[in-house]
Formats: C-alpha cells, sequence, structure tokens
C-alpha cells in the first residue's frame, strides 16, 4: 500500500491547485510539499514600528500603501498601471511606498510590475525586508508582502491569521506564500498520522529526536521557536541520515571488491626516481604518500581523493603512486579531462623520469618503463602504437582522454587509475576505464586542485578517503591580486595594459583569459560549449561576456609590437599544442585564451594574468586560473577586471579572491555564498538544493552523528531490509536528480 506522502497533491487540492503546484514548483506529491519547508517565520507581535527601524535590520511592519508607481528599467518611462500587466516579461521597477500614519517607507520590487494592481492605495499589507537607505530615504531591500486587506475571511483563514507563528515559502506570483501555507494545512489535516518514517525507531529516541507527523506539523504549524528547532533539527539529521546511507552502501560495495595488492617494491623504479628528485618532499608529500602506499598494498581496491592547493605537489605524490604500481608489474593510467591537460601531464611526467621514461631506447634506465599518450586526435599510426602499448604492457603509464575509454582501448593490467580534475568525469566513465583490468577492480586516486563547494560537501559526508595536500613546494612565488573595475576607473584598465607591457619588457610573459570563445552574442557559450549565464539569476544581461576574438582584436593596436598569440578548445589538437609549446618556450609574450589553461599548464616563467569579465567566473575557478602564474621565482600578479561597481554582491566575490590565496578557505566563502548548491546534485548553483535544511558549514556534528547511525545500520543490513521506509527514502533519492553529484564524483 502506498505511503500518504507519495499519494499525489490532486486528491487532497483539486487537480486545479495541483496542476499549479506542479508548474511553478515542480511539485506533484504530498511528501514534496510537506518537504517544502518554511524559508523563515513572522512571528505576530514582533512588528516593527516605523519610527524605530534601523538600516542593516531584518524588519518586518505593518503598513497601509500610499503610492504606487511602475517604470520600465529599459526607457526609464513611468507605465500606466492600466498597462502593467502587458509588461510581466520586461525589466520593471515597481515603487511602493507605504505609511504607518506618521512616517513613510519606499519598497522597490523589480520586475514585478503585477503587483501594482494589488498594492493599490489604500492597501494594508506586511512588508519585510533588509533596512536600508537609498538617496536618503529608507526602503526595504528584496522585500517580501502579504495582503491583509480580504474580506468574508473563512474560519480557516481567522484560524491561520491568528497563529502565533506564520510560515513564509518560497513563493512565486502564481503561487504565493499564504496558498501555499493554506494548501499545507489542508494536506496535514487529512494526514493519516501513522506515517512510514524514515528515521528509526530506535534512533529517533536514541538522538532525542521528533517522529515524522509530529515533525510535519511543528515545521509548518508551529507554536514556539522550540517547535521550529526541534522539528528542523530532525529533518536536518533525516538528510544527513538518507545521503550517509547512500555513501556507506557504496563504500561497502567497494570494500567488497578484490584488487591486486600492489605493495611498495625496494630497489626499483620508485626508489630510482625518489633518488634522484631534484628536490625534497615536502612533509606533507610524505605523509600522503605513506597513506597511499598502505592502500595500494589491501586486496582491496583504494577509492581516494588527493585534494590540494594549487601548486602543492599533487602530480608529484600521483607519479610516485604509479610507479609503485609498475614496480609491481602493473600498469597506471592518468585520466585528464581536456587534450591540452593530457598532452602537459605527458610531456611533465617524461620530463620528471627522464631516462627513467626511456624502456627500450638507448639511454634508457635499468628499471625503466615507457609512458604511452592517448587522445582522439592522434593520427592513426600514433593511435596503434598507443594501444598496443597499453595491451601489450610495454606502458606502464598511460595518458589520456575520454579515448582511454573507449572499447577498443586494452590494458595487459591495469592496476591503477588516476582522475586529474574529478568533477569533470562521472561514475560511469571511471567505471569504463576500472573494467579494463579484468576480474580485479584497480586502485583510484582521484585528484582535484581547489576544493570546490561540492567536493568540499562531499569531504565532510564522507564518500571517499582523503588526503590532502596544504604545503607549498619551496620556491613558490607569492602572487598578488587586485581588483580592476573597468567601468568606475577605465584608467586602471589602460594601468593594466601598460603593466602588461612592463611585464614582458622584464622578460616575462602574460595570460589573458575571457570567458567565451568567439560565438555571436545570441548564443554564448564557455569552453565546454554551455550556454553562458550572465547573472547571478541566471537572467541575460546587457552585454555578453567578452570573448577571446574580442579581446584579441583590441588588443591587437595596444600590444602591436609584442607576441601575441590566441589559444581555445576549438582549435585543432595540433595547432593548441603547437601555441602552448610556443608559449611554454618562452616564444609568446601574451597568451589570449579561454580555460582551456585552468589546470596543468606549467609555464614558470608567466608572471602575470588578466581575467577579463572576471565576475562571469566562480571562486574556485578564480583560484585555479590565478595558479598558472607565480610558478617560478617570478612573484605573479593577478588583475581581475570587472565592469560591475563595488558594493554588488559579485564584485564581494571578486574582493574575497583579491584578499586571499588560501584555496581551501576561498572554497569556504564560496560556500558560504552559495551554500552547498546540490550536495547531492550535479547543479553548482541556480538550482534548488536537495539540502533543504542542512548545512555542511554549520551542521558537520549532525553529519557525522548520520554517518555513525548509517555505518552501523549497512554493516548489518546493507539491502537495509529491516528498514523499509528508510530503503524507500534512500531509493527515491537514487532516482532523482540529486544524485547527479555521486554520479559526478
Amino acid at each position: 500500500m502506498k505511503n500518504d506522502m507519495d499519494r499525489k497533491l490532486r486528491d487532497f487540492l483539486g487537480a486545479k491547485t495541483a496542476k499549479t503546484f506542479a508548474d511553478v514548483l515542480a511539485i506533484e506529491t504530498v511528501g514534496e510539499l510537506l518537504r517544502h519547508y518554511p524559508r523563515r517565520y513572522l512571528k505576530k507581535g514582533e512588528l516593527t514600528p516605523f519610527d524605530e527601524l534601523e538600516v542593516g535590520d531584518q524588519a518586518t511592519v505593518n503598513g497601509r500603501v500610499k503610492k504606487v508607481t511602475v517604470r520600465s528599467l529599459d526607457t526609464k518611462a513611468e507605465i500606466p498601471l492600466t498597462d502593467v500587466q502587458k509588461w510581466s516579461r520586461r525589466r520593471t521597477l515597481t515603487k511602493v511606498v507605504v505609511t504607518d500614519g506618521r512616517r513613510d517607507l519606499e519598497l522597490a520590487f523589480f520586475n514585478q510590475p503585477w503587483l501594482a494592481t494589488k498594492l493599490t492605495p489604500g492597501t494594508a499589507a506586511l512588508f519585510w525586508g533588509e533596512v536600508t537607505m537609498f538617496r536618503d530615504v529608507m526602503q526595504l531591500k528584496s522585500p517580501g508582502t502579504e495582503i491583509l486587506d480580504t474580506d468574508d475571511l473563512s474560519e480557516a483563514e481567522i484560524e491561520r491569521r491568528a497563529r502565533p507563528f506564520r510560515p513564509l515559502y518560497a513563493a512565486t506570483a502564481k503561487l504565493p506564500t499564504a496558498t501555499i501555507e493554506r494548501s499545507v494545512k489542508i494536506v496535514l489535516d487529512s494526514l493519516d498520522d501513522r506515517l512510514d518514517d524514515p528515521i528509526p525507531d530506535l534512533i529517533l529516541r536514541n538522538e532525542k529526536l521528533l517522529a515524522l507527523p509530529d515533525a510535519l506539523r511543528k515545521v509548518h504549524l508551529p507554536d514556539t521557536e522550540k517547535d521550529i528547532h526541534d522539528a528542523q533539527q530532525r529533518f536536518r539529521f533525516e538528510e544527513a541520515l538518507v545521503m550517509q546511507t547512500i555513501l556507506a552502501q557504496r563504500r561497502a560495495v567497494t570494500d567488497a571488491l578484490n584488487a591486486v595488492p600492489r605493495p611498495r617494491v625496494q630497489g626499483r623504479l620508485l626508489d630510482e626516481f625518489d633518488e634522484r628528485l631534484p628536490f625534497e618532499l615536502t612533509e606533507g608529500q610524505a605523509e600522503v604518500g605513506e597513506e597511499i602506499f598502505a592502500d595500494l598494498a589491501r586486496p582491496h581496491p583504494m577509492h581516494r581523493l588527493l585534494q590540494g592547493e594549487v601548486g602543492s605537489g599533487k602530480t608529484v605524490v600521483a607519479l610516485r603512486a604509479m610507479l609503485s604500481v609498475v614496480d609491481n608489474g602493473g600498469q597506471a593510467a592518468l585520466l585528464a579531462p581536456t587534450e591540452v591537460l593530457a598532452v602537459q601531464h605527458h610531456k611533465t611526467l617524461t620530463k620528471m623520469l627522464g631516462d627513467l621514461a626511456e624502456q627500450g631506447m638507448l639511454g634508457g634506465a635499468e628499471h625503466a618503463t615507457k609512458i604511452g599518450l592517448l587522445t582522439g586526435s592522434l593520427n592513426a599510426a600514433g593511435r596503434r602504437t598507443a594501444m598496443l602499448d597499453a595491451a601489450s604492457g610495454a606502458a606502464g603509464i598511460v595518458v589520456g582522454t575520454h579515448a582511454l575509454l573507449e572499447d577498443k582501448v586494452q590494458f595487459a593490467d591495469l592496476g591503477l587509475v588516476v582522475v586529474d580534475e574529478q568533477h569533470r568525469f562521472g561514475v560511469e566513465q571511471r567505471a569504463a576505464l576500472s573494467a579494463k583490468s579484468g576480474e580485479n577492480t584497480p586502485h583510484v586516486l582521484v585528484m582535484t586542485a581547489t576544493p570546490i563547494p561540492r567536493t568540499v560537501a562531499m569531504t565532510v559526508f564522507g564518500d571517499l578517503a582523503v588526503s590532502t595536500l596544504t604545503q607549498l613546494p619551496a620556491g613558490r612565488s607569492p602572487i598578488q591580486s587586485s581588483v580592476v573595475p573597468a567601468k568606475e576607473k577605465p584608467d586602471w584598465l589602460q594601468r593594466a595594459w601598460t603593466r602588461v607591457r612592463e611585464e614582458v619588457g622584464k622578460g616575462h610573459q602574460v595570460y589573458v583569459v575571457c570567458p567565451r570563445i568567439g560565438d555571436d552574442v545570441k548564443n554564448a557559450t564557455d569552453e565546454e560549449g554551455e550556454l553562458l549565464e550572465t547573472d547571478e539569476g541566471g537572467k541575460k544581461q546587457a552585454r555578453p561576456p567578452i570573448s577571446v576574438m574580442q579581446v584579441a582584436e583590441a588588443l591587437g593596436e595596444i600590444l602591436h609590437d609584442l607576441r601575441v598569440e590566441v589559444l581555445h578548445g576549438r582549435l585543432p589538437a595540433d595547432e593548441k599544442d603547437a601555441v602552448m609549446s610556443r608559449f611554454a618556450a618562452g616564444e609568446v609574450d601574451v597568451l589570449i585564451a579561454t580555460t582551456v589553461i585552468e589546470v596543468g599548464v606549467d609555464v614558470p616563467n608567466a608572471s602575470t594574468m588578466v581575467i577579463m569579465d572576471a565576475d562571469r567566473f566562480g571562486i574556485s575557478q578564480l583560484h585555479q586560473l590565478r595558479g598558472r602564474v607565480g610558478r617560478g621565482k617570478v612573484p605573479g600578479l593577478c588583475l581581475l577586471v570587472t565592469d560591475l561597481w563595488a558594493g554588488s554582491k559579485s564584485y564581494g566575490r571578486l574582493e574575497a579572491v583579491a584578499s586571499t590565496t588560501d584555496g581551501f578557505e576561498l572554497s569556504r566563502i564560496d560556500l558560504e555564498t552559495r551554500r552547498e548548491g546540490d550536495v547531492l546534485g550535479v547543479a553548482q548553483s541556480g538550482r534548488r538544493s536537495s539540502l533543504k535544511l542542512l548545512s555542511v558549514l554549520r551542521d558537520e556534528d549532525v553529519i557525522f552523528a548520520a554517518r555513525h547511525v548509517a555505518n552501523s545500520i549497512v554493516s548489518v543490513d546493507a539491502e537495509l531490509a529491516e528498514y523499509p521506509a528508510l530503503r524507500a527514502a534512500v531509493g527515491n533519492a537514487l532516482e532523482s536528480e540529486t544524485t547527479e553529484y555521486l554520479e559526478k564524483t
């Protein structure tokens, strides 16, 4: 029999209202509605008098509309109130003046012209938001509102308004918070109290948590602050438990697989490599290396995340792990997301190994191996050679892109898979590579340069064993970063290009990075072909992101006497490689590129990076781009160019990047700014999070408690046979988009 939480809303609310919920909020079932929790609560009796409002406060006021106007943001012209419905899809500003009879307060509603037909002069309403000052007029920022004047209130409406706490929901014009509140109460009053609870009774008692029916009523219809706290705490634990159970099941599956132990072998390739290192490993590199060697010696596959600051030496750590596998007669595959990065890795590994990478060649070392390269752009002869070396075992290490995943590519004895920039590959792709090892599962090491928000979240959730590198190797130079407000201070941008000339004059090189290649403005795409969303809400701005081609043309005159070239992902592979080789060799002064240079490109002589439209990039991406400079003895400089004005939220993000070079601190700022995006979903921003109440930063104690419970349950009942409600909740999560995150890690 179906749980009431799975029933369709139309059974409770009627077909018309149910369709509105489905169309507007993608809510179709009772469970989806009841887990659309209030975003905040309005406490009756806590209204702030107008004369007690203070700038910076979050306030709720009760006022009567005095005046309302609507004007176009494009033409600046005022729109007649009779015509506002025609402007529903255009950029507008609805300005409402409200009064308490003594003082006035101004509210600005963007792109909501329909409000003018509701908030007519004389209308009484509640308004809430942050108190600000604009041109000496007190305002409420990003205000919310609920109209109080209605005729013939029903008993249910009177009861609803009499409650001490009013839930306020994420709502829209077609589905206001009051409608959601009424619908939730109808559903709650009709529900059977014997709901299947995903949290087992014993856990509810041990953790002192509310049962599901009680928690649902208290989160939506609270009488006290304690009701809200207790209900939210219960649902935070439930969210954590469901996700920790999924992760525990996956860990159990991994731990049950067989892998060939690859213990460290003395006196062979790894030892020779260590003896020749021209530098001393950092303490962190040595410790992480020992963790990895211990994993490789086990008869079960390693599943470890290696995260580290930009330039912290992850490549050396990964190479030592690969050499240990080669010493055991196995092979290692290094999977890179782009051809530029794959080629760079191949060159780096070959250079680091020297004659240890020249097996079978004149002058090759005694314990040498061979490093193969397999990418989609190789010619037929090169491809045949690379595939033969992999299949015969001649190549102990094979570096490649997605081309490694093709069915025709086989390995003699694949013992280790290293995945660089792990967030760019799905679990299916990794599984396809792992399957090439036959009956035994290869060990897996995934790497990321900077913990982007979902990686931070994953670390807390503990899907992988985690190793972290925080020390920078000796010899790395500091990087100074500055925001360049090009529109507000155009002379600063001119100074930036002068600085570029100065750096080149000193014999150094410069990157100029742009968000897009050169598409027409209606279909601007990034390096990976995704349509660019050009502001925080995903709405198109007046000007599309600047492109490589536009900047190259503009700089043609400014830097006419310098050697300037362009690089982006749509160039033919051999041309990309040639451009990068010329830049690495010092034959190019200024390289204008997309984010194709984001990871792996190592040019110690590059001292400066200018990032155009820097506000179009995420915090972690900016930090990773910045890591391409200051890689040698020359101090690095990164200039973040933006058309934004100081004081905006996005400008603040750029200031945060400029204020610190600590990637872990920046990832925390990113997480605080954008929340987890979707810890179990692929989205990093712009989509509703599957974590509705749980916060990775705030609720670590809840997460770890849930992890302990999930491990205990899965250790004795991996299939959750004794816990059908929890199994159903896990199943719902696995069937939904929310697990796209796990499929990407």
